[in-house]
């Protein structure tokens, strides 16, 4: 099976859905890691985590282990986890350095800037320099408030272009007085794709989230793409499980999906970042965050305990038809489907990127 055994076809009303092969075979991913997540923005983590020179966390990108450092000169940079020695852990967890981090196999260090400072017991090996072996640094950019990492140095579009007009369409919101209140992660029998593509449609809203279409004017709801992300509206009916801002004119629920798996739910009064991440060909890990000003207040955990309760409502829902549709994929009488012009142009163009990275 190949990536070029599937043609996309830019015309909406003509083209068909990418095979049900991609969603299934085990050497797509291998392919996905390489051309697409190593190749675009992975949201890495939060500023708040590294605020003080020495601050570090660690994490992995397209099977890549990533150290987070904000190094005494007070940059932040985006280091390899990975001994140059024998490919030992440098890191591990988060927490503050003062000076360096020690190989936890064979005590090798690093200054927080990435340089080779020691090598124990390493005397009389022959052309080796420490300054030649430092630890690879990766490209590094923030967003309100978020950390964005990208692993291949050769081209591809900066944040700002990925982004493009998103800030400012969010810029009128507060988002830097509003911090981190709440975490789930949860564990799906499914394809990263089919839970995106599930994502990029309002279409399965009537029959599969009924609550949230009680809250959501679906007859109104629309989708806009850009070059590398898209964004889904609709106007909130009324002031019901999504809490409305009654001084504004226009309430509307934003669903922002940036290529090729960071999603972003901005409603009136918070805002969350879901994060899809291939842990196999039909295993993948969602990671919820959530954002709220002030969520120590009294009050506001009341509204946090019930924006994580509709959550994980309306996620119980899209994980059940997410893992209906995988085993479904593996029938032998499907292949491929068709798209719906007036409810699935988010999906279409998560196809076309994929088709382009795929294939460039």
């Amino acid at each position: 099976m190949s990536v070029h055994d599937y043609t996309f076809d830019v015309g909406l009303s003509q083209s068909a859905k990418t095979p049900a092969h991609w969603y299934t075979a085990p050497e797509m991913l291998a392919q996905e890691q390489a051309r697409i997540f190593a190749r675009t923005w992975q949201l890495a983590g939060r500023v708040e985590q590294v605020a003080q020179p020495g601050d570090y966390f660690t994490t992995t990108i397209a099977d890549e282990p990533i150290i987070v450092v904000r190094g005494a000169d007070d940059q932040l940079r985006a280091l390899s986890n990975v001994c140059r020695h024998r490919a030992g852990p440098i890191a591990c967890g988060e927490g503050t350095r003062r000076r360096s981090f020690q190989c936890g196999y064979h005590g090798w260090t690093y200054a927080l800037d990435g340089r080779l400072i020691g090598t124990p017991e390493f005397a009389g090996v022959e052309n080796w320099h420490n300054d030649e072996h430092g630890l690879p640094e990766f490209q590094v950019e923030t967003w309100a408030g978020l950390i964005f990492v990208k692993l291949d140095a050769g081209g591809g579009p900066t944040l700002a272009e990925t982004l493009a007009d998103l800030p400012e369409r969010v810029g009128a919101r507060d988002w830097g007085q509003m911090r981190l209140a709440a975490r789930k992660d949860w564990f799906i029998d499914c394809n990263w794709k089919v839970y995106v593509d599930n994502y990029l449609e309002g279409y399965h809203i009537p029959i599969v989230h009924p609550s949230l279409n009680r809250e959501l004017d679906y007859a109104r709801y629309r989708t806009e793409t850009r070059r590398f992300y898209s964004i889904q509206h609709s106007p909130i009916k009324r002031a019901g499980r999504l809490r409305v801002d009654a001084s504004a004119d226009d309430n509307e629920a934003q669903f922002f999906w940036v290529f090729p798996n960071l999603m972003l739910n901005v409603y009136p009064d918070n805002y969350s970042t879901n994060l899809i991440l291939p842990l196999g060909p039909e295993r993948t890990l969602t990671v919820f965050e959530w954002y709220f000003t002030e969520p120590e207040r009294e009050d506001v955990r009341e509204q946090i305990t019930q924006t994580v309760e509709f959550s994980d409502e309306i996620q119980l829902e899209d994980i059940r038809i997410c893992e209906a549709v995988q085993r479904g994929l593996r029938s032998r009488t499907y292949t491929s489907g068709r798209y719906s012009v007036k409810r699935e142009n988010g999906v279409h163009h998560f196809h076309g990127l994929l088709a382009e990275f795929l294939t460039r």
